[in-house]
Protein backbone atom coordinates (compact mmCIF):
# COMPACT_ATOMS: atom_id res chain seq x y z
CA UNK A 1 0.00 0.00 0.00
CA UNK A 2 1.54 3.24 -1.31
CA UNK A 3 -0.13 6.40 0.33
CA UNK A 4 -0.32 9.79 -1.53
CA UNK A 5 -0.57 12.86 0.05
CA UNK A 6 -1.44 16.41 -0.82
CA UNK A 7 -3.25 19.71 0.15
CA UNK A 8 -6.61 18.25 0.19
CA UNK A 9 -6.37 14.63 0.14
CA UNK A 10 -4.63 11.31 1.84
CA UNK A 11 -4.77 8.83 -1.27
CA UNK A 12 -4.39 5.56 0.26
CA UNK A 13 -3.10 2.09 -2.40
CA UNK A 14 -2.56 -0.84 -2.21
CA UNK A 15 1.06 -2.32 -1.69
CA UNK A 16 2.48 -4.80 -0.14
CA UNK A 17 5.94 -2.10 0.50
CA UNK A 18 2.73 -0.64 3.05
CA UNK A 19 3.24 3.77 4.27
CA UNK A 20 7.38 2.86 1.92
CA UNK A 21 6.13 5.23 -0.56
CA UNK A 22 5.22 8.51 0.37
CA UNK A 23 4.47 10.70 -3.32
CA UNK A 24 3.27 14.59 -3.08
CA UNK A 25 0.97 15.89 -5.28
CA UNK A 26 -0.13 19.29 -6.41
CA UNK A 27 -3.33 20.67 -4.80
CA UNK A 28 -6.88 19.38 -5.99
CA UNK A 29 -9.33 20.22 -3.94
CA UNK A 30 -10.81 22.90 -1.59
CA UNK A 31 -10.80 21.59 2.30
CA UNK A 32 -13.70 20.81 4.24
CA UNK A 33 -13.66 23.16 7.37
CA UNK A 34 -13.75 21.81 10.93
CA UNK A 35 -16.59 22.74 13.40
CA UNK A 36 -14.45 24.48 15.54
CA UNK A 37 -10.90 25.57 14.85
CA UNK A 38 -7.96 22.88 14.79
CA UNK A 39 -6.47 23.01 18.17
CA UNK A 40 -2.85 23.16 17.51
CA UNK A 41 -3.13 22.57 13.82
CA UNK A 42 -0.21 21.59 11.69
CA UNK A 43 -1.35 20.90 8.46
CA UNK A 44 -4.87 20.90 7.23
CA UNK A 45 -4.54 17.85 4.64
CA UNK A 46 -5.48 15.56 7.61
CA UNK A 47 -8.97 16.99 7.01
CA UNK A 48 -9.54 14.97 4.27
CA UNK A 49 -8.76 10.95 3.51
CA UNK A 50 -9.73 9.30 0.22
CA UNK A 51 -9.14 5.69 -0.49
CA UNK A 52 -7.80 5.51 -4.30
CA UNK A 53 -6.48 2.15 -5.85
CA UNK A 54 -4.58 4.36 -7.90
CA UNK A 55 -2.48 7.68 -7.19
CA UNK A 56 -4.78 10.19 -8.23
CA UNK A 57 -8.62 11.27 -8.34
CA UNK A 58 -10.88 11.37 -11.40
CA UNK A 59 -12.15 13.92 -12.72
CA UNK A 60 -15.52 13.22 -11.66
CA UNK A 61 -14.51 12.28 -8.18
CA UNK A 62 -12.78 15.56 -7.88
CA UNK A 63 -16.24 17.16 -9.23
CA UNK A 64 -17.86 15.64 -6.55
CA UNK A 65 -15.32 16.77 -3.76
CA UNK A 66 -15.65 20.61 -4.62
CA UNK A 67 -19.16 20.06 -5.04
CA UNK A 68 -19.44 18.97 -1.81
CA UNK A 69 -17.21 21.48 -0.32
CA UNK A 70 -19.25 24.33 -2.10
CA UNK A 71 -22.18 22.99 -0.61
CA UNK A 72 -20.65 23.10 3.15
CA UNK A 73 -18.93 26.74 2.46
CA UNK A 74 -22.88 27.98 1.56
CA UNK A 75 -24.44 26.36 5.02
CA UNK A 76 -23.46 27.75 8.35
CA UNK A 77 -24.41 25.18 11.25
CA UNK A 78 -25.87 27.88 12.94
CA UNK A 79 -28.43 28.30 10.73
CA UNK A 80 -29.73 24.91 9.81
CA UNK A 81 -28.91 23.16 13.32
CA UNK A 82 -32.77 22.80 13.39
CA UNK A 83 -32.44 20.27 10.30
CA UNK A 84 -29.05 18.73 11.01
CA UNK A 85 -31.39 17.67 14.57
CA UNK A 86 -33.92 15.82 13.02
CA UNK A 87 -36.72 19.22 12.76
CA UNK A 88 -38.06 17.40 8.98
CA UNK A 89 -37.26 13.76 10.35
CA UNK A 90 -33.99 14.48 8.35
CA UNK A 91 -35.91 13.90 5.04
CA UNK A 92 -33.31 14.26 2.13
CA UNK A 93 -30.18 14.56 4.20
CA UNK A 94 -29.25 11.08 4.79
CA UNK A 95 -29.16 9.95 0.69
CA UNK A 96 -26.93 11.53 -0.58
CA UNK A 97 -25.17 12.27 2.79
CA UNK A 98 -25.40 15.92 3.96
CA UNK A 99 -21.86 16.95 5.17
CA UNK A 100 -22.85 19.00 7.84
CA UNK A 101 -24.83 15.72 9.26
CA UNK A 102 -21.99 13.86 9.07
CA UNK A 103 -20.24 16.16 10.84
CA UNK A 104 -22.23 16.36 13.63
CA UNK A 105 -23.38 12.67 14.11
CA UNK A 106 -19.39 12.06 14.07
CA UNK A 107 -18.79 14.51 16.80
CA UNK A 108 -21.87 13.17 18.88
CA UNK A 109 -20.36 9.59 17.92
CA UNK A 110 -16.89 10.58 19.94
CA UNK A 111 -18.58 12.18 22.57
CA UNK A 112 -20.19 8.61 23.41
CA UNK A 113 -17.03 6.92 22.58
CA UNK A 114 -15.61 9.33 25.24
CA UNK A 115 -17.60 7.02 27.51
CA UNK A 116 -15.49 4.01 26.95
CA UNK A 117 -12.34 5.89 26.67
CA UNK A 118 -12.33 7.50 30.02
CA UNK A 119 -13.95 4.36 32.14
CA UNK A 120 -12.06 2.46 33.85
CA UNK A 121 -12.30 -1.22 32.85
CA UNK A 122 -8.99 -2.74 34.77
CA UNK A 123 -9.86 -5.38 38.00
CA UNK A 124 -6.61 -4.85 39.66
CA UNK A 125 -7.24 -0.85 39.85
CA UNK A 126 -8.91 0.39 42.46
CA UNK A 127 -11.00 2.93 41.05
CA UNK A 128 -12.31 0.04 38.21
CA UNK A 129 -15.77 1.56 37.54
CA UNK A 130 -15.03 5.25 37.68
CA UNK A 131 -14.34 7.41 35.07
CA UNK A 132 -10.32 8.08 34.96
CA UNK A 133 -10.56 11.73 34.72
CA UNK A 134 -12.01 14.39 36.85
CA UNK A 135 -14.56 16.28 35.48
CA UNK A 136 -13.19 19.64 34.80
CA UNK A 137 -10.64 18.12 32.97
CA UNK A 138 -12.65 15.14 31.22
CA UNK A 139 -12.37 16.00 27.06
CA UNK A 140 -8.71 17.54 27.78
CA UNK A 141 -7.44 14.53 29.40
CA UNK A 142 -8.75 12.26 26.55
CA UNK A 143 -6.92 14.45 23.96
CA UNK A 144 -9.95 15.52 22.48
CA UNK A 145 -9.80 17.95 19.69
CA UNK A 146 -10.93 21.53 20.41
CA UNK A 147 -14.35 20.52 19.03
CA UNK A 148 -15.03 18.57 22.28
CA UNK A 149 -13.11 21.26 24.47
CA UNK A 150 -15.56 23.60 23.99
CA UNK A 151 -17.94 21.80 25.97
CA UNK A 152 -18.00 21.90 29.69
CA UNK A 153 -18.63 18.93 31.82
CA UNK A 154 -21.34 19.98 34.43
CA UNK A 155 -21.95 16.25 35.89
CA UNK A 156 -21.03 12.71 35.54
CA UNK A 157 -23.44 9.70 36.14
CA UNK A 158 -23.82 6.67 38.04
CA UNK A 159 -25.72 3.88 38.67
CA UNK A 160 -26.32 0.96 40.86
CA UNK A 161 -24.55 -2.17 40.25
CA UNK A 162 -27.45 -4.20 42.22
CA UNK A 163 -28.75 -5.31 39.39
CA UNK A 164 -28.58 -8.26 37.46
CA UNK A 165 -25.98 -6.97 34.56
CA UNK A 166 -22.69 -8.56 35.21
CA UNK A 167 -21.66 -7.86 31.81
CA UNK A 168 -21.80 -3.89 32.56
CA UNK A 169 -21.00 -3.11 35.91
CA UNK A 170 -17.07 -3.71 36.52
CA UNK A 171 -15.79 -3.98 40.14
CA UNK A 172 -12.51 -4.01 41.33
CA UNK A 173 -10.52 -6.76 43.47
CA UNK A 174 -9.27 -4.32 45.78
CA UNK A 175 -10.84 -4.95 49.38
CA UNK A 176 -10.84 -0.86 49.62
CA UNK A 177 -12.35 0.85 46.27
CA UNK A 178 -14.29 3.93 45.78
CA UNK A 179 -17.47 2.82 45.52
CA UNK A 180 -18.48 -0.66 46.40
CA UNK A 181 -22.21 -0.38 44.28
CA UNK A 182 -21.61 2.36 42.00
CA UNK A 183 -20.69 2.23 38.36
CA UNK A 184 -19.84 5.98 36.11
CA UNK A 185 -22.10 5.49 33.29
CA UNK A 186 -21.93 9.11 31.56
CA UNK A 187 -22.31 12.43 31.63
CA UNK A 188 -23.86 15.76 31.09
CA UNK A 189 -22.05 18.68 28.98
CA UNK A 190 -22.91 22.14 27.84
CA UNK A 191 -21.71 24.18 25.28
CA UNK A 192 -19.09 26.70 26.03
CA UNK A 193 -19.58 30.58 24.71
CA UNK A 194 -17.51 30.01 21.81
CA UNK A 195 -19.10 27.09 20.94
CA UNK A 196 -22.67 28.05 21.22
CA UNK A 197 -22.05 30.91 19.02
CA UNK A 198 -20.77 28.46 16.22
CA UNK A 199 -23.24 25.83 16.82
CA UNK A 200 -26.47 28.46 16.59
CA UNK A 201 -27.69 27.27 20.34
CA UNK A 202 -26.56 26.64 24.05
CA UNK A 203 -26.26 22.59 23.23
CA UNK A 204 -26.97 20.46 26.49
CA UNK A 205 -25.46 17.07 25.90
CA UNK A 206 -26.09 13.65 27.45
CA UNK A 207 -23.66 10.86 26.70
CA UNK A 208 -24.27 7.29 28.09
CA UNK A 209 -21.70 4.79 28.29
CA UNK A 210 -22.42 1.19 26.74
CA UNK A 211 -20.71 -2.13 26.98
CA UNK A 212 -18.90 -3.33 23.88
CA UNK A 213 -16.35 -5.88 25.13
CA UNK A 214 -18.91 -8.75 26.08
CA UNK A 215 -22.26 -8.89 24.23
CA UNK A 216 -24.30 -11.19 26.87
CA UNK A 217 -25.90 -8.25 28.30
CA UNK A 218 -28.28 -8.68 25.08
CA UNK A 219 -29.41 -12.33 26.88
CA UNK A 220 -28.96 -10.46 30.59
CA UNK A 221 -31.36 -7.94 29.95
CA UNK A 222 -33.76 -8.67 26.94
CA UNK A 223 -36.46 -10.17 29.75
CA UNK A 224 -40.02 -8.58 28.84
CA UNK A 225 -41.68 -5.47 28.34
CA UNK A 226 -43.14 -3.27 31.33
CA UNK A 227 -44.97 -0.65 31.65
CA UNK A 228 -43.51 2.68 32.07
CA UNK A 229 -45.14 4.22 34.50
CA UNK A 230 -44.54 0.89 36.76
CA UNK A 231 -40.85 2.54 37.06
CA UNK A 232 -42.39 5.89 38.62
CA UNK A 233 -42.08 7.89 35.29
CA UNK A 234 -44.92 9.61 34.07
CA UNK A 235 -47.21 8.56 31.13
CA UNK A 236 -50.74 8.94 31.00
CA UNK A 237 -50.95 5.31 28.84
CA UNK A 238 -50.60 1.74 30.75
CA UNK A 239 -49.76 0.35 27.33
CA UNK A 240 -46.76 2.25 26.84
CA UNK A 241 -44.12 0.13 28.03
CA UNK A 242 -40.22 -0.44 27.94
CA UNK A 243 -37.72 -3.03 28.06
CA UNK A 244 -37.70 -4.20 32.11
CA UNK A 245 -34.09 -4.50 32.58
CA UNK A 246 -33.46 -0.99 30.76
CA UNK A 247 -36.10 0.46 33.20
CA UNK A 248 -34.11 -0.96 36.51
CA UNK A 249 -30.72 0.35 34.85
CA UNK A 250 -32.53 3.87 34.53
CA UNK A 251 -34.13 3.92 37.94
CA UNK A 252 -32.56 1.94 40.54
CA UNK A 253 -31.11 3.39 43.40
CA UNK A 254 -28.90 2.50 46.45
CA UNK A 255 -29.76 5.26 49.45
CA UNK A 256 -26.62 3.62 51.29
CA UNK A 257 -24.16 4.58 48.08
CA UNK A 258 -22.44 8.03 47.92
CA UNK A 259 -22.59 7.96 44.21
CA UNK A 260 -26.20 6.47 43.54
CA UNK A 261 -28.17 7.67 46.34
CA UNK A 262 -30.26 8.74 43.69
CA UNK A 263 -30.87 7.06 40.45
CA UNK A 264 -29.77 7.98 37.12
CA UNK A 265 -32.69 9.20 36.10
CA UNK A 266 -32.99 11.36 39.34
CA UNK A 267 -29.34 12.60 37.95
CA UNK A 268 -30.09 13.66 34.47
CA UNK A 269 -33.51 15.25 35.17
CA UNK A 270 -32.24 17.31 37.86
CA UNK A 271 -29.21 18.50 35.82
CA UNK A 272 -31.00 18.99 32.77
CA UNK A 273 -33.61 20.99 34.92
CA UNK A 274 -30.44 23.16 36.62
CA UNK A 275 -28.97 24.21 33.11
CA UNK A 276 -32.49 24.79 31.65
CA UNK A 277 -32.53 27.54 34.35
CA UNK A 278 -29.02 28.71 34.08
CA UNK A 279 -29.33 29.26 30.47
CA UNK A 280 -33.50 29.84 30.50
CA UNK A 281 -33.26 33.25 27.96
CA UNK A 282 -30.88 31.48 25.22
CA UNK A 283 -32.00 29.34 22.25
CA UNK A 284 -31.21 26.05 23.37
CA UNK A 285 -31.40 21.92 22.56
CA UNK A 286 -30.97 19.27 24.66
CA UNK A 287 -29.05 16.58 22.16
CA UNK A 288 -28.89 13.09 23.51
CA UNK A 289 -26.35 10.15 22.65
CA UNK A 290 -24.80 6.40 23.41
CA UNK A 291 -23.62 3.39 22.12
CA UNK A 292 -25.14 -0.08 22.39
CA UNK A 293 -26.89 -0.13 25.93
CA UNK A 294 -26.14 3.45 26.46
CA UNK A 295 -28.39 3.91 23.20
CA UNK A 296 -30.71 2.30 24.89
CA UNK A 297 -30.81 4.30 27.74
CA UNK A 298 -30.41 7.77 25.97
CA UNK A 299 -33.52 6.42 24.12
CA UNK A 300 -35.12 6.40 27.44
CA UNK A 301 -34.22 9.31 28.85
CA UNK A 302 -35.34 11.65 25.88
CA UNK A 303 -38.71 10.33 26.42
CA UNK A 304 -38.69 10.51 30.06
CA UNK A 305 -37.16 14.72 29.78
CA UNK A 306 -40.24 15.07 26.91
CA UNK A 307 -42.98 13.51 28.68
CA UNK A 308 -42.03 15.18 32.03
CA UNK A 309 -42.12 18.52 30.26
CA UNK A 310 -38.39 19.43 31.46
CA UNK A 311 -37.87 20.38 27.87
CA UNK A 312 -40.27 23.51 28.07
CA UNK A 313 -38.54 26.91 29.08
CA UNK A 314 -40.00 29.09 31.53
CA UNK A 315 -41.43 31.36 28.90
CA UNK A 316 -43.01 28.49 27.37
CA UNK A 317 -40.61 27.38 24.31
CA UNK A 318 -40.53 23.96 23.59
CA UNK A 319 -36.80 23.02 23.63
CA UNK A 320 -35.87 20.38 21.07
CA UNK A 321 -34.45 16.73 22.18
CA UNK A 322 -32.59 14.64 19.90
CA UNK A 323 -31.42 11.72 20.14
CA UNK A 324 -28.18 10.32 17.91
CA UNK A 325 -28.45 6.44 18.83
CA UNK A 326 -25.43 4.35 17.73
CA UNK A 327 -25.89 0.41 17.38
CA UNK A 328 -28.92 0.46 19.46
CA UNK A 329 -30.95 -2.10 20.62
CA UNK A 330 -34.83 -1.59 20.27
CA UNK A 331 -36.30 0.44 23.64
CA UNK A 332 -40.26 0.03 23.62
CA UNK A 333 -43.04 -1.56 22.02
CA UNK A 334 -45.26 0.08 19.13
CA UNK A 335 -46.77 2.36 21.88
CA UNK A 336 -43.57 3.20 22.89
CA UNK A 337 -42.85 4.59 19.65
CA UNK A 338 -46.44 6.38 19.40
CA UNK A 339 -45.90 8.00 21.93
CA UNK A 340 -42.29 9.47 22.00
CA UNK A 341 -42.87 10.47 18.62
CA UNK A 342 -46.08 12.58 20.06
CA UNK A 343 -43.76 14.25 22.37
CA UNK A 344 -41.75 15.69 19.54
CA UNK A 345 -38.30 13.65 20.20
CA UNK A 346 -36.01 13.03 16.99
CA UNK A 347 -34.32 9.79 16.40
CA UNK A 348 -31.60 9.46 14.31
CA UNK A 349 -30.23 5.48 14.65
CA UNK A 350 -27.25 4.31 13.02
CA UNK A 351 -26.13 0.91 12.88
CA UNK A 352 -23.98 -1.53 10.65
CA UNK A 353 -25.94 -3.96 8.57
CA UNK A 354 -24.47 -6.93 9.97
CA UNK A 355 -24.44 -6.46 13.98
CA UNK A 356 -26.64 -8.17 16.04
CA UNK A 357 -28.07 -5.76 18.63
CA UNK A 358 -29.77 -3.73 16.76
CA UNK A 359 -31.92 -6.53 16.14
CA UNK A 360 -32.42 -7.63 19.60
CA UNK A 361 -34.89 -7.59 21.38
CA UNK A 362 -38.21 -8.45 19.36
CA UNK A 363 -36.45 -10.76 16.92
CA UNK A 364 -39.95 -12.09 15.22
CA UNK A 365 -42.56 -9.42 16.24
CA UNK A 366 -41.08 -6.12 15.88
CA UNK A 367 -41.71 -3.00 12.84
CA UNK A 368 -40.65 -5.33 10.44
CA UNK A 369 -43.72 -7.78 10.52
CA UNK A 370 -46.39 -7.14 9.27
CA UNK A 371 -48.90 -4.80 10.38
CA UNK A 372 -51.92 -7.60 10.96
CA UNK A 373 -49.24 -9.64 12.68
CA UNK A 374 -47.67 -6.91 14.85
CA UNK A 375 -51.76 -5.88 15.92
CA UNK A 376 -52.42 -9.41 17.34
CA UNK A 377 -49.36 -9.31 19.14
CA UNK A 378 -49.51 -5.92 20.68
CA UNK A 379 -50.39 -7.26 24.13
CA UNK A 380 -47.42 -9.74 24.15
CA UNK A 381 -44.41 -8.92 26.45
CA UNK A 382 -41.66 -9.30 23.76
CA UNK A 383 -42.96 -7.19 21.07
CA UNK A 384 -40.70 -4.42 20.41
CA UNK A 385 -40.58 -1.27 17.53
CA UNK A 386 -38.03 0.39 16.80
CA UNK A 387 -37.98 4.26 17.14
CA UNK A 388 -37.50 7.28 14.85
CA UNK A 389 -35.45 7.63 11.46
CA UNK A 390 -32.56 4.43 10.81
CA UNK A 391 -29.45 4.72 8.51
CA UNK A 392 -27.66 1.73 8.05
CA UNK A 393 -24.15 1.11 7.06
CA UNK A 394 -22.11 -2.05 5.86
CA UNK A 395 -18.83 -2.47 6.77
CA UNK A 396 -18.17 -4.73 3.88
CA UNK A 397 -18.22 -1.32 1.97
CA UNK A 398 -15.09 -0.10 3.13
CA UNK A 399 -12.11 -1.34 2.10
CA UNK A 400 -9.92 -0.83 5.30
CA UNK A 401 -12.34 -3.35 7.33
CA UNK A 402 -11.81 -7.20 7.06
CA UNK A 403 -15.36 -8.54 5.24
CA UNK A 404 -15.86 -10.56 9.48
CA UNK A 405 -18.95 -11.33 11.02
CA UNK A 406 -17.30 -11.10 14.54
CA UNK A 407 -19.91 -10.08 16.67
CA UNK A 408 -17.49 -7.70 18.94
CA UNK A 409 -16.01 -6.27 15.32
CA UNK A 410 -19.76 -5.52 13.99
CA UNK A 411 -20.65 -3.17 16.73
CA UNK A 412 -17.77 -1.66 17.54
CA UNK A 413 -18.03 2.30 17.47
CA UNK A 414 -15.14 3.53 16.12
CA UNK A 415 -15.63 1.15 13.02
CA UNK A 416 -19.06 2.75 13.10
CA UNK A 417 -17.73 6.37 12.97
CA UNK A 418 -15.43 5.20 10.26
CA UNK A 419 -18.53 3.73 8.18
CA UNK A 420 -20.24 7.16 8.91
CA UNK A 421 -17.15 9.22 7.69
CA UNK A 422 -16.93 7.36 4.42
CA UNK A 423 -20.47 6.86 3.24
CA UNK A 424 -22.09 9.68 1.18
CA UNK A 425 -25.29 7.82 -0.10
CA UNK A 426 -26.34 4.64 -1.40
CA UNK A 427 -24.33 3.64 -3.85
CA UNK A 428 -21.85 5.73 -4.04
CA UNK A 429 -18.01 5.54 -3.31
CA UNK A 430 -16.59 4.80 -0.03
CA UNK A 431 -14.62 8.02 0.25
CA UNK A 432 -13.56 9.19 4.01
CA UNK A 433 -14.63 12.86 3.94
CA UNK A 434 -13.03 14.31 7.41
CA UNK A 435 -10.15 13.05 7.18
CA UNK A 436 -10.49 11.00 10.63
CA UNK A 437 -7.76 8.52 11.14
CA UNK A 438 -8.66 4.80 10.09
CA UNK A 439 -6.16 3.45 12.76
CA UNK A 440 -8.72 4.32 15.54
CA UNK A 441 -11.09 1.80 14.33
CA UNK A 442 -8.46 -0.95 15.91
CA UNK A 443 -7.71 0.84 19.25
CA UNK A 444 -10.20 -1.68 20.61
CA UNK A 445 -10.70 -4.36 17.91
CA UNK A 446 -9.09 -6.40 15.47
CA UNK A 447 -10.94 -5.22 12.52
CA UNK A 448 -8.54 -3.59 10.17
CA UNK A 449 -7.22 -5.25 7.01
CA UNK A 450 -3.64 -6.69 7.93
CA UNK A 451 -1.79 -4.70 5.42
CA UNK A 452 -2.73 -1.08 7.02
CA UNK A 453 -0.06 -2.98 9.65
CA UNK A 454 -2.00 -1.08 12.35
CA UNK A 455 -2.11 -3.53 15.37
CA UNK A 456 -5.42 -4.62 17.10
CA UNK A 457 -6.14 -3.38 20.57
CA UNK A 458 -3.68 -0.87 20.41
CA UNK A 459 -5.01 1.70 22.76
CA UNK A 460 -3.11 1.21 26.24
CA UNK A 461 -2.63 2.58 29.15
CA UNK A 462 1.39 3.15 29.59
CA UNK A 463 2.65 0.49 32.29
CA UNK A 464 -1.63 -0.23 32.85
CA UNK A 465 -1.55 2.66 34.74
CA UNK A 466 1.35 2.21 37.46
CA UNK A 467 4.06 4.93 38.20
CA UNK A 468 7.41 4.40 40.08
CA UNK A 469 7.16 5.44 43.37
CA UNK A 470 10.42 7.51 44.94
CA UNK A 471 11.66 4.92 46.84
CA UNK A 472 11.38 2.84 43.97
CA UNK A 473 8.31 0.52 43.97
CA UNK A 474 5.92 0.80 41.52
CA UNK A 475 2.16 1.62 42.50
CA UNK A 476 -1.03 2.71 41.54
CA UNK A 477 -0.92 6.39 41.81
CA UNK A 478 -3.79 7.88 44.19
CA UNK A 479 -6.54 10.20 42.01
CA UNK A 480 -7.99 13.56 42.89
CA UNK A 481 -11.28 13.64 45.03
CA UNK A 482 -14.01 12.35 42.87
CA UNK A 483 -16.32 15.47 42.98
CA UNK A 484 -19.58 14.62 42.21
CA UNK A 485 -21.46 13.75 44.85
CA UNK A 486 -24.85 15.41 43.49
CA UNK A 487 -25.66 17.49 47.47
CA UNK A 488 -28.30 19.30 45.17
CA UNK A 489 -30.20 16.55 43.55
CA UNK A 490 -32.94 16.20 46.28
CA UNK A 491 -33.93 20.33 46.17
CA UNK A 492 -34.54 19.90 42.18
CA UNK A 493 -36.52 16.96 42.76
CA UNK A 494 -38.79 18.84 44.84
CA UNK A 495 -38.92 21.48 42.28
CA UNK A 496 -40.08 19.01 39.02
CA UNK A 497 -42.65 17.37 41.73
CA UNK A 498 -40.66 13.94 42.06
CA UNK A 499 -39.63 14.03 45.91
CA UNK A 500 -40.81 15.96 49.34
CA UNK A 501 -39.06 16.76 52.85
CA UNK A 502 -40.37 13.09 53.53
CA UNK A 503 -38.38 11.40 50.76
CA UNK A 504 -35.35 13.19 51.86
CA UNK A 505 -35.44 12.35 55.05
Amino acid sequence: MALSLSNSAILFTKSPKAFNNIIINPPQTHYLTSLFPRQKSQSRSELRVLYRTDHSLTKLEEEEVQAVDRQSERRRLADVWSEIHGQDEWVGLLDPMDPLLRSELIRYGEMAQACYDAFDFDPFSKYCGSCRFIRRKFFESLEMSSTHQNYDVSRYLYATSNINLANFFKKSRWPKVWSKNANWIGYVAVSSDEASRTLGRRDITVAWRGTVTHLEWISDLMDFLRPISANRIPCPDSNVKAESGFLDLYTNKDETCRFCKYSAREQILTEVKRLMEIYSGEELSITITGHSLGAALAILSAYDIAETGLNVAADGRVVPVSVFSFSGPRVGNSRFKERLEWLGVKVLRVVNAHDVVPKSPGLVFNECAPAMLMKMAEGLPWSYSHVGVGLELDHCNSPFLKPTKDLVCTHNLEALLHLLDGYHGKGHRFVLASGRDPALVNKASDFLKEHYLVPPYWRQNENKGMVRHKDGRWIQPERPKLDDHPDDIHRHLKQIGLASDHDHA
